[in-house]
């Protein structure tokens, strides 16, 4: 194999079909709407599939509509060294969360062709279905059932909000595939995307070498009330469910702080129920998302915040349905994986530090069954799941040429 130091990405070609990419299912700011299933990302599927496919690659679906493009090695038998993430969006996402990974695979893919490297082991592009979640609940579900999180099913049964099951919309667009959505012995798995967050931009660093991801609780909450007159129930008659949900919402910010400087909380969705302007509110459902990296303290704020819920629904006479719905223990990634990103980043001369991934990503469900790492790259402002969601052509093309060099290293004869 040549001197890997010798091998460059072509930055100019990486970015110009992360911008093709980004014209299926463009938005009016500048941004992207391919939800899972949809035909838009069925559009971006095609697409990535006949530039593998021009790449010399075999391009396989499997039974969860997860594409994997193959690579040949020197040594067909060895496992793959597997490059993946996700091309569906947020309804109104950006151009890069996700695509940056898996488009950084195939640029891989072209770049050892330029050269004329072949790799002992293959290499394994994926394409993972529905990372977002958004429109078919949980997140990451496609990479769950391969973990064994999830039954296959199950995720079949899931519906969106028109009622439309995850397994019909896979069959319509074509890609419910044959294989298996099994865990493989693959060698590993490494996914770059964009952090998602402020901090490499305020540090000035361009490499984040991500050794693993913090624990997630979603939960439901639903508090009932009393409606009533808003103009003839005096103040301390009121059963008003949306003053409860204030002071529960205000309640779980002071909670994070207290666990300052990792958890973090955020009440995502509030609704009231048969909203009116003259009316005391007598139903309101919210949604509850809790995040800290040692599962302990995780453990300690779910305590917390199921009492914050019970002692103010209990001040204020009412009930309420408390439910947690979702839960993701915190992930430590592969220590010789790390290392592999790590060592690329100094091999480039690129500042680089180690964090904790805030988001979950399909990685955190491939590392219960794979030595998995990830390589984050900064974001304009942290923005993120957002139509003006942005990243330097540069520094996309610095943590290919990062996980590049990881990919070289990692898919040497062992």
């Amino acid at each position: 194999m040549r001197d890997p130091s010798a091998l460059r990405i072509d930055a100019d070609r990486y970015w110009r079909s992360l911008m093709e990419m980004a014209q299926i299912g463009a938005t009016p700011k500048g941004g992207c709407d391919r939800q899972a299933l949809t035909d838009a990302d069925k559009e971006a599927r095609d697409l990535f599939r006949h530039w593998c496919e021009a790449a010399g690659m075999t391009v396989v679906v499997d039974a969860m509509g997860n594409m994997r493009a193959r690579r040949e090695g020197k040594r067909p038998e060895l496992p793959p060294v597997v490059v993946g993430s996700h091309l569906d969006t947020q309804p109104a996402g950006g151009k890069f969360d996700g695509v940056a990974g898996v488009l950084a695979g195939l640029e891989i893919v072209r770049a050892l062709n330029d050269a004329g490297v072949v790799t002992d082991h293959p290499i394994m592009v994926v394409n993972w279905t529905n990372e977002e979640g958004c429109r078919f609940a949980p997140a990451m579900l496609a990479s769950g059932v391969f973990a064994g999180a999830f039954t296959q099913d199950f995720a079949y049964g899931r519906t969106d909000r028109e009622g439309r099951r995850f397994g019909d919309e896979l069959e319509r667009i074509g890609y419910k595939g044959s294989l298996p959505c099994t865990a493989e012995p693959w060698k590993c798995h490494l996914e770059l995307h964009i952090e998602q967050g402020p901090v490499l931009e305020a540090e000035g660093k361009i490499i984040g070498v991500v050794t693993g991801a913090q624990g997630i609780n979603w939960y439901d909450l639903t508090i009932i009330g009393r409606r009533s007159h808003a103009g003839s129930t005096p103040m301390d008659r009121r059963k008003d469910a949306l003053v409860a949900a204030s002071r529960i919402v205000d309640g779980l910010e002071r909670l994070a702080r207290a666990f300052a400087p990792h958890a973090v909380a955020t009440v995502g969705v509030l609704e009231v129920l048969q909203a009116s302007r003259n009316v005391v509110p007598g139903e309101v459902r919210l949604t509850i998302d809790l995040r800290h990296p040692h599962a302990d303290s995780l453990a300690e704020l779910d305590r917390r915040c199921a009492a914050l819920v019970s002692e103010v629904c209990g001040q204020n006479g009412l009930s309420f349905r408390f439910e947690r719905i979702w839960s993701f223990p915190p992930v430590a990634f592969d220590p010789g994986c790390i290392a592999a990103i790590r060592d690329a980043a100094i091999a480039e001369g690129l500042p680089w530090r180690e964090m904790i991934s805030g988001p979950g990503h399909d990685s955190c469900y491939t590392a219960r069954v794979v030595p998995t790492a990830m390589v984050f790259v900064p974001c304009r402002d942290g923005l993120s799941h957002h139509e003006e969601e942005w990243a330097e052509p540069e520094h996309l093309a610095a943590g290919c040429q990062v996980l590049l060099r990881a990919v070289l290293a990692l898919a040497r004869a062992s």
